[in-house]
């Protein structure tokens, strides 16, 4: 939802930044990928050895890119079809990379005399999966011209939801990361099937496709 409507007030503060960085040099591809990179060793450095908060702050700053490399595309006339595919391929790789520290974190990989949370492990494992699925659903009816616009969790919200409740558990607070990911779960695999519906009230939801390379194809009048 937030990616749909959060763009225009974010702009105030993204634009200037993509245009500072437009002017350093750099282009939204470089940007998009140093952004991962660093998100992704924040997040396997920081959260399993239990510096929440910092990890919060630290990589909510990180997956700010996201925002500023779009925006040095347009201004820089437009993006292109491999910066939007390497931008959502790397939107997957910090997101796997959170949840999958978050995992190691209960998993309690730093400490041997940590009883291993087993439910909040598979919590972090849905979690991923459905994300990865929420994106592929849109990607997959897309290319079959079916459009998709929002879901209840998105992106930003699968940001905000995580990394808000890992900087209170940071600072002290009880129960609210455990709290916090049972909620983003559930509301994962509802927007998974949010999106299936959307797609299959589609108006093209119905219309045929094309056999696979290969596939054998059936004549029906041979079968009277």
């Amino acid at each position: 939802m937030l990616s749909v409507h959060g763009r225009k007030p974010a702009a105030v503060v993204v634009e200037p930044i993509a245009k500072w960085l437009t002017r350093m040099g750099l282009t939204p591809n470089s940007v998009t990928l140093i952004g991962t990179v660093i998100s992704v060793a924040l997040a396997l450095w920081l959260i399993p050895t239990g510096h929440h908060f910092a990890a919060a702050v630290l990589i909510g700053i990180t997956v700010a890119t996201d925002m500023v490399d779009g925006t040095m595309a347009r201004l820089r006339g437009g993006g292109t079809n491999f910066g939007a595919t390497l931008d959502a391929t790397c939107d997957r790789i910090a997101d796997g990379a959170i949840f999958g520290a978050l995992c190691l974190w209960f998993a309690g990989i730093n400490d041997a005399n940590v009883v291993p949370d087993y439910p909040l492990m598979a919590v972090c494992l849905v979690i991923v999966v459905a994300s990865q699925v929420t994106s592929y659903v849109k990607a997959r009816a897309e290319a079959s011209s079916i459009k998709i616009v929002g879901g209840l969790v998105e992106r930003p919200e699968r940001l905000i939801i995580s990394l808000v409740c890992l900087g209170l558990d940071g600072l002290g607070v009880p129960h609210v990361l455990a709290w916090g990911l049972w909620v983003l779960a559930a509301g994962s695999v509802y927007t998974v099937v949010e999106r299936l519906v959307i797609a299959s009230r589609d108006p093209k939801a119905g219309e045929h496709i094309a056999a696979p390379a290969g596939a054998r194809t059936f004549d029906h009048a041979e079968d009277r």
